[in-house]
């Protein structure tokens, strides 16, 4: 058995027409064909009738322009892998070897190795560029599937975001020509001191070896609500007369259970613009907002703030007004 060639569809053409070239042997021959769905569609006209794996037809094509239909041919299936079945992705199965030479873009293989934790408290996150697509698992673990090798298209993206007016797919796009995921994060809570296993399934073929570890440190906590979004989850189902008297509420949390808000770099209630590490006030605002977000917030793990004028004031009526904040955690 040897692997042929593989499509891929995508979410303005789910449907996939490969053709792929094949060597034949006299007397009996198999066709597998392997189908893997990443999310399914759900959204446009009649998606529940788009249908997902293999839909046919499958069709054997000859030199001389000739064809053979083999849909109507009998066909078996099985749900799953062979090394799912083996529970590879734990890895302790028997079944893994160590060669002296790592395959590298070959697909449909399984690799396993062995890690430390990053050193530190930092979130952890695994950087899968050099990969195709698969799945991984750390310590039996799915952390989900991989596509680095899905690549953002290459023009469209704008220097400046801005979501007013009608929103479309080609509104705010960024990191043209990249992956459209590189890093892909490992809970803590799942990692030892040391000996932690990561397993990966890759499907189209890649290099192992150029997997690496990232860490990332929150130096800010940054958050924009209007008052005219909804109220806390927690208060929709409440009759009682301070719910109705409520508006939105701005939640701020430092990362770490032993860190507390230090300082209040922005904070502008009116109608501030730009975006994290940008912010900025706009035309309307109240001078007030920075020392009261300062005193609710400063000293603790979390605190929240009504978005209301109740709370700041009407620094300009008539206007829907937002709350900006951004924070530092020690």
């Amino acid at each position: 058995m040897a692997f042929a060639g593989s499509g891929i569809g995508n979410s303005a053409n789910s449907n996939v027409k490969a053709d792929i070239p094949v060597t034949l042997v006299r007397g009996k021959n198999t066709i597998d064909l392997l189908s893997l769905t990443v999310g399914l569609q759900n959204y446009g006209p009649f998606y529940d009738k788009v249908g997902a794996g293999i839909t046919g037809p499958v069709k054997l094509n000859g030199k001389n322009g000739g064809s053979f239909d083999l849909s109507s041919q009998k066909w078996t299936y099985q749900i799953g892998l062979k090394g799912e079945e083996l529970d590879l992705r734990s890895g302790i199965s028997s079944r893994w070897i160590s060669k002296s030479t790592l395959p590298k873009k070959q697909p449909l293989i399984w690799y396993k190795t062995t890690f430390d934790a990053p050193a530190g408290s930092n979130p952890v996150a695994l950087d899968f560029l050099g990969l195709g697509k698969g799945e991984a698992w750390v310590n039996g673990q799915s952390i989900g599937r991989y596509w680095p090798a899905f690549i953002a298209f290459s023009n469209g993206c704008n220097e400046k975001c801005d979501y007013r007016g009608p929103y479309g797919s080609g509104k705010c796009r960024k990191n043209c020509g990249k992956p459209s995921q590189q890093l892909y994060h490992v809970p803590r809570s799942w990692l030892k001191p040391s000996g932690n296993t990561l397993v990966l399934f890759e499907e189209m073929g890649g290099d192992p070896t150029q997997i690496s570890f990232a860490t990332r440190q929150i130096q800010s906590l940054c958050a924009q609500v209007s008052e005219t979004h909804p109220l806390p989850v927690d208060m929709w189902n409440s009759d009682s007369t301070a719910a109705s008297n409520s508006g939105p509420v701005l939640s701020l949390k430092c990362p770490f259970p032993k860190q507390v808000i230090s300082s209040i770099t922005f904070a502008s209630f009116g109608t501030p613009i730009g975006s994290c590490g940008g912010f900025s006030h706009g035309q309307c605002r109240n001078n007030m907002a920075l020392s009261i977000v300062r005193k609710a917030c400063v000293g603790s793990n979390s605190c929240s703030i009504e978005v209301s004028i109740n709370k700041f004031g009407d620094p300009c009526q008539g206007v829907t007004k937002s709350l900006a904040v951004e924070a530092s955690c020690t």
